[in-house]
């Protein structure tokens, strides 16, 4: 047998965004009823840097495949010009163990990551929302973009980053369509204030989204923080929003936008009102009324990783794309 190695090039030719949120409510769905087993992730900071290694592994019965996602953050690497995050996701059968396939994470991470929140804005925001935030011009803030204007009908783009020039840039780099009317803001205020969907793709440690600032109706993606004690927004959005996780496990142990508010009781875990999968599934509620905020809170799963891996792979297998390799070597 031989594994596929499939680089960045081919997993963005092989994994159109659609295509993708399709996915990520497939992903999303087997993790809440069970068909998906995975630990919570394996953090290992590395010593004398700002960076660290994580580990997400799993399995998924209803495509007979398994593996992990082994995947390096590095904050400050988009100084150098480089991405934060680097890594590789493994790909295996469940029958005989095999490696299927070797596949580059971070393209994979861009794209599930943005159609995960894809999928969480085709449930919970309105639907005539049409005015989207990103905060952030990095990556992920692309790869938003792209989701959004997959599941709703933008007309106005409002981009905020810390960097003016990189929000330029950005803009400059997407194309918008001329029907859609683009604007680079100068203040987070400024960015969410009248926004019905907003994205938030930040490095922030510390809530830079105030709740007072916040339209009703809007529908918020937070995506940035994902360790116990950083967050993008403040205690009193959680506590008025309508909250929903990719993983209730992981939002108690991992999410300092729901940790911090819990060790302040300013929520009891009840407030959380659903993982993603519960509302694609029908067995949880998603936007009760037209003027409440909803707020999904996104840490990334290995189920998405692996549903995302195992599409890229058959694609790959049927139109004979990325390189061949065998660890039996000459005897395969």
């Amino acid at each position: 047998m031989h594994t596929l190695i499939i680089n960045r090039d081919d997993v963005e030719r092989l994994l159109p965004m659609p295509k993708c949120i399709e996915l990520m409510r497939e992903a999303l769905i087997a993790a809440s009823l069970g068909d998906a087993q995975f630990p919570l992730r394996t953090v290992l900071p590395v010593a004398g840097r700002n960076g660290y290694m994580a580990l997400m592994s799993g399995q998924h019965r209803g495509i007979g495949a398994m593996g992990a996602k082994i995947i390096s953050i590095f904050p400050e690497n988009h100084q150098a010009g480089l991405e934060s995050h680097q890594g590789v996701v493994l790909l295996f059968d469940t029958n005989a163990g095999y490696p299927l396939a070797i596949i580059d994470a971070a393209a994979i991470t861009a794209i599930r990551t943005a159609a995960a929140s894809g999928a969480a804005t085709e449930a919970l925001a309105r639907s005539d929302a049409e005015t989207l935030c990103i905060l952030g011009s990095g990556v992920q803030a692309k790869s938003h973009l792209q989701a959004m204007l997959a599941v709703r009908k933008i007309k106005c783009v409002k981009i905020w980053s810390r960097r003016s020039q990189n929000a330029r840039q950005f803009l400059d780099t997407y194309n918008l369509s001329p029907r859609i009317k683009s604007e680079i803001v100068s203040s987070v205020q400024e960015a969410v204030e009248d926004a019905d969907i907003i994205c938030s793709t930040t490095a922030a440690a510390e809530p830079i989204v105030k709740a007072s600032w916040l339209k009703p109706g809007a529908h918020i993606n937070a995506v940035g923080a994902c360790t116990p004690t950083t967050r993008e927004f403040d205690s009193e959005t959680i506590r008025q929003a309508s909250v929903s996780v990719d993983c209730y496990e992981s939002a108690f142990r991992e999410a300092g936008e729901i940790m911090i508010p819990l060790s302040e009781k300013r929520i009891g875990k009840g407030h959380i009102k659903a993982e993603l999968g519960e509302v694609f599934a029908g067995r949880k509620n998603g936007r009760k009324k037209g003027a409440e905020i909803t707020f999904f809170k996104s840490l990334g799963i290995a189920a998405e990783d692996l549903v995302a891996a195992h599409f890229i792979w058959q694609q790959a297998t049927e139109m004979t794309i990325g390189a061949k390799f065998s660890f039996e070597g000459s005897h395969s």
